[in-house]
């Protein structure tokens, strides 16, 4: 009997500790839902429920015990006011979220994969949220913005690569995203709007979903390298390839970046499973010629502040490039796996003169092919095309850049010597 006794208490305590742990709690405030993801040590069944007067969200999580404190969680600008956990039918978790705005919840299990444990997601999608959207402006004479989307990769519970001192691709990417937006913004016959504004994640569907919502011309992907070895480094321009990878790096980077969905967290439904009838697409050929005509562009620029990986634009299968009518770039601003250039990339200072080689890449582009309907296609027609003077432009560079002859244009503009200042307008005469 007494071993009997023992026996049964050895496999009580063997089943108490094989119970679920949740190691950890996060929340990320996006612009249209709050996600709070649960770290655990193994994959649980869990159950959502809905309850109203008080309006509550249930999670019940079977088997499952709390080892993180909720209390930390920062519920401000979310529409959870308060979050309570208890145990129930003897060995089961209940979270309880009460809710003080309507809101949608779904949750989803993922499991744990090369870069993440498993992990429940847990989604407050808002009610009546008027989404921010960015629409082609049309004046009366039909002149409308040139819509630069503007993509700072990862974000949220996706760091992205990780460098020396804890520097995090999604903070860098961040950053050098909001400097171009400030420079496109005082561009006249530009209309930039970010697809990431803050640190929360955006699947890859949604952010080209995104970016085709807002009518976008062109999609601009930024991102900090990295790689197995530290002595990597070079900044890259990569576009789309419908074949296989121009080069082992690219594939690499590729598979790297497209698994960050593993990360950030989607549900199934959130795959994108039309990418045989997207590269089937008829217009693709044109959309791909463009990018990578617009990404040398960029990448020219960009040899005149960093070392270059590759002396061209580069292609593999990434998914969040995969716009059939959106012509779309990923920039690789340096390897933040590597010790010099992560630390380069922290800076402020080196993360304008990033941001301010794509933006004179992105903008030449444009100003020389710019698309019908446009202000900036109507300047050119008149020949009276305004043109702001951007940190490392010269005289005899715009007037190149535009075929015009530099007599011409110093003449047009009244200008004597070479001189000129960041920010000064000129009008370029026609050609």
């Amino acid at each position: 009997m007494g071993r009997w006794c023992l026996a049964m208490l050895a496999g009580c305590f063997s089943l108490a500790a094989a119970a679920v742990e949740v190691r950890d709690v996060r929340l990320w405030r996006a612009p249209d839902h709050t996600r709070i993801v649960f770290d655990l040590t193994a994959p649980a069944q869990h159950k959502l429920i809905v309850l109203s007067s008080p309006s509550r969200i249930v999670l019940d999580v079977q088997d499952t015990r709390l080892a993180a404190d909720l209390a930390g969680l920062k519920l401000d600008d979310t529409p959870v006011a308060r979050v309570r956990s208890g145990i129930r039918d003897g060995d089961d978790l209940r979270v309880v979220f009460d809710v003080s705005a309507e809101v949608d919840p779904r949750s989803f299990a993922l499991r744990a994969n090369e870069q993440a444990g498993d992990r429940l997601v847990l989604d407050l999608y808002d009610k009546r949220t008027q989404v921010a959207t960015v629409k082609k402006s049309v004046d009366q004479s039909a002149r409308r913005d040139i819509i630069i989307a503007i993509d700072a990769g990862h974000g949220g519970e996706d760091p992205g690569a990780l460098g020396p001192r804890r520097v995090r691709e999604k903070d860098v990417v961040l950053s050098i995203a909001k400097e171009l937006k400030a420079l496109f913004d005082r561009d006249r016959g530009f209309a930039p709007t970010m697809i990431r504004t803050g640190d929360y994640y955006v699947s890859l569907k949604g952010r080209r979903d995104l970016a085709r919502k807002r009518q976008a011309d062109l999609f601009v992907s930024i991102h900090a390298d990295a790689f197995r070895r530290s002595e990597a480094n070079g900044a890259s321009v990569y576009a789309l390839s419908t074949s296989g990878a121009t080069s082992t790096a690219a594939k690499y980077l590729a598979q790297r970046e497209n698994a960050a969905d593993l990360v950030g967290g989607v549900r199934l439904s959130d795959k994108d499973d039309v990418l045989a009838g997207v590269l089937a697409d008829l217009s693709m050929t044109s959309t791909l010629d463009t990018s990578l005509k617009l990404g040398d562009r960029v990448l020219r620029n960009m040899d005149n502040v960093a070392r270059l990986h590759k002396k061209r634009v580069e292609q593999a299968g990434f998914a969040v490039l995969k716009s059939p009518d959106i012509p779309s770039i990923l920039v690789e601003t340096g390897f933040i796996s590597n010790p010099q250039e992560a630390s380069r990339l922290a800076t402020r200072s080196y993360q304008k003169k990033m941001a301010a080689a794509i933006h004179r890449g992105i903008r030449d582009w444009f100003l020389a092919h710019p698309p019908s309907g446009t202000l900036v296609a109507w300047q050119k027609q008149q020949g009276g095309q305004e043109y702001i003077i951007a940190r490392g432009d010269t005289l005899s560079g715009i007037a190149h850049r535009f075929s015009v002859s530099l007599a011409d244009l110093k003449s047009y503009n009244s200008i004597n010597g070479s001189k000129i200042m960041v920010g000064q307008k000129l009008t370029i005469p026609k050609s």
